[in-house]
């Protein structure tokens, strides 16, 4: 019988679970929530018994302990990688041929890995970059902005981001998780930023990279990376210019440009229109 086999779930322990479920989604940080949902017989814990996995292995909660928890925990840290749910099935009956303990009941146990909100990486508060932040806020996107000036990154300079992380480019992987959700936006002053932030981030697994600019801007940015050393297809990897071609001139008409590829990007749409009888340009066909 494992330990506090007769406990049930407290109130106090639920309230600590969803609490640390919001951190982790506050701080865009993926965790998997196992529950007891259905027994039989003799079991370690009753339906309603959580644990919360984090993808470096360590738990907060119990499901039982000993054997079958670390059997869940395993489950769940796969549940991780791969994004899908799944229920497991424990007989807690005979060791000798495999099940994971001998209390003599049974037990099911829902695996489900709750992901973060997609964060978007906002490079600059400028014009344009405060419109993408508060684009992206609306559109449900976890926002970080950065910036190397102090007067264009704080809540009062750009409302609306969850976090604000002064310092230079080249230093922005260090602070920030860059993973398969992460979607970057570089609305900078120039040339120079982008080549000495660039390569950091592009060594992360982004799933999008752009660079506001003309095309002029972003040909002598990749020479001058493709200088520095980076691979081609590395390069490759950045939309710039970036955006959907709107024929867009405001600050947010741009926005919408920019938020409009990154949606095509993470949906997979192919940034066509979807009437029928519009033209190449949008444009009703008469």
């Amino acid at each position: 019988m494992f330990l506090g086999a007769t406990t049930r779930e407290s109130g106090s322990d639920v309230t600590q679970l969803l609490q640390a479920i919001l951190e982790a989604q506050r701080t865009g940080q993926p965790v998997a929530l196992a529950t007891v949902v259905r027994v039989q017989g003799s079991v370690p814990r009753h339906p309603g018994a959580k644990m919360l996995v984090y993808p470096d292995g360590h738990i907060l909660g119990t499901v039982g302990g000993g054997e079958m928890e670390r059997r869940v925990l395993a489950e769940a840290l796969e549940a991780l990688k791969v994004g899908d749910p799944r229920i497991l099935h424990y007989a807690l009956t005979d060791p000798a041929s495999g099940d994971p303990g001998v209390c003599g009941g049974q037990a099911e146990v829902f695996v489900e890995p709750i992901q973060p909100p997609a964060t978007l990486v906002v490079i600059g508060g400028g014009h344009v970059g405060r419109a993408v932040v508060q684009l992206g806020k609306f559109l449900g996107f976890r926002v970080v902005l950065s910036d190397d000036r102090a007067e264009h990154c704080s809540p009062e300079a750009v409302p609306g981001a969850d976090e604000y992380l002064l310092g230079p480019m080249a230093d922005l992987a260090k602070r920030v998780e860059i993973g398969g959700q992460t979607y970057i936006v570089l609305t900078t002053r120039g040339v120079a930023i982008d080549v000495e932030g660039l390569p950091t981030l592009l060594a992360k697994p982004a799933a999008y990279v752009g660079v506001i600019g003309s095309r002029r801007r972003w040909v002598t940015a990749a020479k001058e990376l493709q200088a520095r050393g980076l691979p081609p297809d590395t390069i490759a990897r950045v939309h710039s210019p970036m955006g959907l071609e709107l024929n867009a001139e405001t600050p947010e008409e741009i926005a919408v440009s920019i938020l409009a590829e990154i949606i095509a990007v993470r949906r997979g749409g192919n940034s066509q229109p979807m009437s029928p009888t519009a033209g190449p340009s949008g444009a009703v066909k008469p």
